[in-house]
């Protein structure tokens, strides 16, 4: 029927047309700005009130988004993106992998060595140089942790895929390093990732494996800590630095205070460990409690930490991988 049988039928009964959801027939008076020939000036003032920062809505208003004021309201914003989407994904579980973004691949490290060998034949007077070329030897040495980690990311991509559920998937920081390995692993068999990045003073790039749909970028470290612990099935470390410690001694205070249900928390590289942390000395020290170096235990290859993972929820009596609703349905 046309729009005028439409109109008439509804003439014909007393009941009005609907009307249009966004036009009207007849302008309201503040649809039009103030006639120049009532003011000529209005017209430069209605641009300044409309140019103004007071006038912008408050969520397109960046500068006031930014301020001190506006930190609670930042701070649910970052932690909410990436929950939805997480949500909206159907990730439900994640295995956490942490470690050094300065491990890289080994044909990378032995191109560094190969460099600076080079440099050091040149001028074979500079201390600075030798300093770097054993460095670089050191970071070649433990290039097997790249491979390791690549592997562990493979084994989780694989065991993690169900079907159209993903009942696990491997979360990283989505930097280089340790962090690309798990997540190239994961890319390898075509499996999904996830990369957790956080901004900083100077640019930086997630690494190419993450999942695109699957990599967040937060401003507040916190968000970031809060979201690698709320699916983690478990906690993988790898030869790192500070912020691998970081995350370390944070996930094993929250373990130990049973802040959060203990999940199972793997180093991986016991020489290197040890030897960075003397947990022996804590314990002898009283500083922690002997049960306290219970919470953790090494490994050294991806099937190793893989199989204990399994074992440790085997002895824990509950499953890794949860029955999510989807597939209970």
């Amino acid at each position: 029927m046309s729009e005028d049988g439409v109109k008439r039928s509804a003439d014909s009964a007393g009941i009005p047309a609907p009307p249009h959801p966004e036009r009207r027939r007849e302008p309201l008076p503040w649809h039009s700005p103030k006639p120049v020939e009532e003011d000529p000036g209005a017209a430069d003032r209605i641009q300044a009130i409309l140019k103004s920062r007071a006038y912008r809505e408050a969520d397109e208003d960046i500068d006031f988004l930014r301020r001190s004021e506006t930190r609670g309201v930042r701070l649910q914003l970052d932690y909410l993106k990436a929950e939805v989407l997480l949500e909206e994904a159907g990730i439900e579980h994640t295995v956490v992998v942490f470690g050094g973004t300065r491990i890289r691949e080994p044909a990378a490290a032995q191109r560094a060595v190969s460099s600076l060998e080079k440099a050091c034949v040149a001028d074979p007077g500079n201390a600075e140089l030798r300093r770097r070329l054993e460095i670089a030897r050191r970071i070649l040495a433990k290039s097997r942790y790249y491979e390791i980690a690549r592997e562990f990311g493979r084994i989780v991509g694989a065991a993690g895929s169900d079907g159209p559920h993903r009942r696990v998937v491997v979360m990283t920081g989505g930097g280089p390093g340790i962090m690309e390995a798990a997540n190239r692993g994961s890319y390898d068999i075509g499996a999904e990732s996830i990369g957790l990045n956080i901004t900083l003073p100077e640019s930086q790039y997630p690494n190419p494996y993450v999942s695109p749909g699957l990599c967040f970028r937060f401003h507040y470290f916190a968000n970031r800590k809060l979201h690698f612990m709320l699916r983690a099935r478990a906690l993988v470390a790898f030869p790192g630095g500070f912020g691998t410690l970081d995350e370390i001694f944070e996930i094993l205070t929250l373990v130990q205070t049973r802040k959060i249900m203990p999940v199972p928390i793997v180093l991986v590289g016991e020489a290197y460990w040890r030897k960075v942390i003397d947990f022996e000395f804590l314990a002898e020290e009283g500083t922690i409690d002997p049960e306290d170096r219970e919470l953790f235990w090494f490994a050294e290859t991806a099937d190793e930490i893989w199989s204990g993972i399994l074992r440790w929820y085997e002895a824990a009596g509950r499953p890794l991988f949860p029955a999510s609703a989807a597939q209970e349905t």
